[in-house]
Parts: C-alpha cells; structure tokens; sequence
C-alpha cells in the first residue's frame, strides 16, 4: 500500500476519533447537567397543588424519576420513549410550562427540544407498545436490571404504585402474584421484557454500551443498582422522542 493511502486511511481514522471523543464529552456533559440541574421550587409547588397527599421525600422521589426519564431521552436519540407514570409525567408538564427555562434545560441536556407526549400504558395487562418496550429496556439499562428477567421494577415504572398515584399507572412484575397489590389490576412488567415481549427485536449497540459504561453511569446518577444490565438480548434499544 502507498504512503498516500496510509496517510489518507490516518486521517480518517483520526477524523472518526476526533468525533467520537467530541460525542462521548458532549454526551458527559448532558448527563451531568441533568444530574445537577435544580428544578425551580414553584414547579415542586404545582405538583404539591395536584397531588396535595405526597411529602416532601416523595416530590423529591418524582423529580428523581422525571430526571431519569430525560436520562432515558437522552440515551434516545429521537425515536419515541413512552412516559409511563402519571405522576411523573404531571411534574414534567408543570417543568414545560416554565418554557424558558424547559427551552434551555432542552438544548443543554438533549441538544434539541423535548416535546411532551401524553402519559402511555399497555394497552392491555400483556401486550406493550414499542414507545413502552422503549421505555421498560432503556430504564431497566438505566438501573442495571434484566429487562426479560427483571427483579424489581425501575423506579418510573413503579413510582405510582409506590406513592398510591390517584388515576396511576400500576405494574406488577409477576401479574399472576395473588399477593401483588396491583394482581387483576394492574400491567405485567414482565410482559414488557425480551423474553415475551421483544421477540422480534434484535441486539442493539445501546445494550452493549449500557454495559461497558456502567461506572459511568453509576457515578451520575443515584438509586439501586440491579446486577445485571439491559444485556444482548434485551432488543433494539435507544428510544426518544
């Protein structure tokens, strides 16, 4: 091979190095930013004034899963991510309706604006749609849990039967548990997962990636952690609206 085919081979590998050094910073900085970022307090004020019955450890519980799910956006790119709590997804509309600051807490953390969709659950206790199959995949990443064989459910999913969500989205792990609290209610989580609900799917670099960065991510963000990620199996992956 010439010199002027090593040297033109250099630079592109050096271009694409370039890139994805300025794309994993970049992507650094967001999550950091939506890590740190403080919700203005009347936000909180008007999530109070919806949901008078929660403390003030439990507001602070749904800002934590309201700044997941813009975790879960971010990790996205811009196909669709359900939001499957309602009173998560209540604090996120009470955040857009400060539209300067949401405008900028957009651009600094996603790099584009964030448009709200409505509140969505399985249509049926088993069957799940692909912004919901999103959703449950990136969140159980997020949390380091199997998303076919999942231990407990990521906080988003479970934050509305935890506060007892008035109108809330309730889902159950195992659906068939008589001693479930959502049993003949609620909506099977692990109908969500790979091993019923993503058989079509194929492995995804998100999978692999949520792996790899694990420390990363468990450095940024708080919560239990699962042992085990979102895994190979677990489908295509990055959602976002």
């Amino acid at each position: 091979m010439s010199a002027y085919w090593l040297g033109t081979i250099l630079v592109i590998f050096m271009l694409f190095l370039a890139g994805y050094l300025y794309f994993k910073k970049r992507r650094s900085k967001q999550l950091t930013y939506i890590k740190n970022y403080h919700f203005h307090p009347a936000i909180k004020s008007k999530l109070l004034a919806k949901h008078p019955q929660l403390t003030e450890d439990q507001v602070h519980l749904v800002f934590r899963g309201l700044r997941d799910y813009f975790f879960m956006c971010n990790r996205a790119g811009k196909t669709n991510v359900a939001m499957p709590s309602q009173v998560v997804d209540d604090a996120w509309h009470e955040f857009i309706l400060f539209t300067r600051s949401y405008k900028q807490f957009c651009s600094k953390s996603l790099g584009r604006f964030l448009h709200h969709t409505p509140t969505e659950a399985m249509s049926s206790p088993t069957m799940a749609s692909e912004g919901i199959k999103r959703a449950w995949r990136l969140a159980c990443a997020k949390e380091r849990i199997s998303a076919a064989k999942p231990n407990r459910l990521p906080l988003i999913f479970g934050i509305d039967s935890m506060l007892g969500v008035e109108n809330g989205f309730k889902y159950s792990i195992n659906c068939k548990d008589k001693t479930s609290p959502t049993y003949g209610s609620g909506y099977c989580a692990g109908h969500i997962g790979c091993s019923t609900g993503c058989a079509g799917d194929s492995g995804s670099s998100f999978d692999s990636a949520a792996n790899s960065e694990a420390g990363f991510f468990d450095s940024f963000f708080d919560g239990d952690g699962g042992s085990n990620g979102c895994g190979s199996g677990c489908g295509s992956g990055c959602g976002g609206d």
